[in-house]
């Protein structure tokens, strides 16, 4: 039971084990979820994935084995016997609800009448107590009510007894542990070097152990030195969500190699613009932020900034108050960001999208303004460029 599922997850390179898997099938022996499929999804999530890092992953794969599930039935004959599960279902059920089951039929009834309603119907429709829509009171549809209905294109549950409630998405942190793809872009990283030797002195500098030994009349005179490293600072902010979801693995593979490229890096996240204040991590993004005032105070000015985004956004959410999309902001994104650039002496801009497709008006344009123009293509050519102008 469930195997083929943990075989995806482990294809989504999820490093979930059998013991993992094991604790799974135990949970679900015990009753923890138990006929919904999203109090299955957040216990097989807990189960399965010990690092916040992997939730992209796990999402993925869930939605890659249970999209093709197109009703109830199905998953009954995925996941547990038939009739084990009806008579176990039963059991949870009250009198009035197996009466309001029943006034269609049964759960059988219920799912060939959807079926024959998918079929019949040609058209939007809204209210009423039969047709697949919105707002009424048919057992198919959305934002109505009916005891025993499916819930179709409705983001959240409104009576919480829905036969399906459909995947939910959340933003993402980036995965810095991508390997593969990121060689070129580490190679274009290195025009941004600067070697240093700081710290304890703990690798062997051969050259001055030999001349000391030599000058010692062969008695062995060890010298060492700290650790030569690239002493360049860097702070990077990824813009995440929406229209950037589809640029996820280039990210990625760029987070991947600055962090193995530079031993001074830090990294912020936000959404379409910077504000007020960024965070660390997405999951938690709305209760633990940074304050953007706290990174110009904490960070002194010979960091490199880049910043990554598309840039694409309503112009007002640059140019006015309250223009953010998720939060009332006090002062305009373009004033936040022109105090990053007057703090920060090297500040570029990082573009998934082809460079054909920026335009000169618009948020693109408004943001090449705020970036006097160092807005480079997230390509090897633009990385190269990028690192060019930040070792100036």
């Amino acid at each position: 039971m469930l195997i083929d599922f943990f075989l995806e997850v482990r294809r989504a390179k999820v490093p979930a084990s059998l013991r993992e898997f094991l604790d799974l099938l135990e949970a679900l022996q015990n009753r923890l979820a138990f006929a919904d499929m999203e109090e299955f999804y957040y216990l097989s999530r807990l189960c399965l994935v010990k690092d916040e890092r992997h939730f992209d992953k796990f999402d993925r794969a869930f939605k890659a084995y249970f999209e093709g599930i197109e009703n109830l039935e199905d998953l009954m004959e995925m996941l547990i016997p038939d009739d084990w599960l009806r008579a176990e279902f039963e059991k949870h059920l009250s009198e009035e609800d197996k009466a309001k089951i029943d006034s269609l039929g049964g759960l059988e009834e219920l799912i060939e009448t959807f079926k024959k309603r998918m079929e019949e119907q040609q058209e939007r429709h809204a209210g009423g107590n039969k047709w697949i829509g919105t707002g009424g009171t048919s057992p198919f549809g959305a934002d109505g009510y009916n005891p025993e209905g499916f819930r179709i294109g409705q983001k959240n549950g409104r009576q919480g007894r829905a036969v399906k409630v459909w995947e939910k998405r959340e933003f993402k942190d980036l995965d810095d542990s991508i390997t593969l793809g990121i060689r070129n872009i580490k190679v274009a990283m290195r025009r941004l070097r600067k070697f240093a030797r700081q710290g304890a002195a703990d690798q062997l500098d051969m050259d001055d152990t030999i001349r000391s030994t030599a000058r010692n009349a062969g008695y062995l005179d060890l010298k060492m030195v700290p650790e030569r490293h690239n002493a360049v600072k860097v702070l990077i902010f990824f813009d995440v969500g929406g229209s950037m979801d589809p640029h996820v693995r280039v990210c990625e593979e760029l987070f991947s190699a600055a962090r193995m490229e530079f031993k001074h890096m830090e990294y912020f996240y936000f959404h379409n613009f910077v504000y007020e204040s960024v965070w660390k991590n997405n999951i938690r993004r709305m209760n633990e932020t940074t304050s953007t005032w706290d990174i110009l105070n904490k960070y002194t000015p010979d960091y490199k900034v880049i910043f990554v985004g598309d840039a694409t956004m309503a112009p007002y959410e640059i140019s006015h108050p309250g223009g953010s999309i998720e939060h009332w902001n006090e002062e305009a994104g373009s004033t936040w960001f022109q105090r990053i650039s007057d703090h920060f002496r090297k500040v570029v801009w990082l573009n998934p999208l082809p460079e054909s497709y920026w335009g000169t008006g618009g948020s693109l344009g408004m943001t090449r303004q705020l970036v006097n123009d160092h807005m480079y293509p997230l390509t090897i050519d633009g990385l190269e460029s990028a690192m060019k102008q930040l070792s100036k």
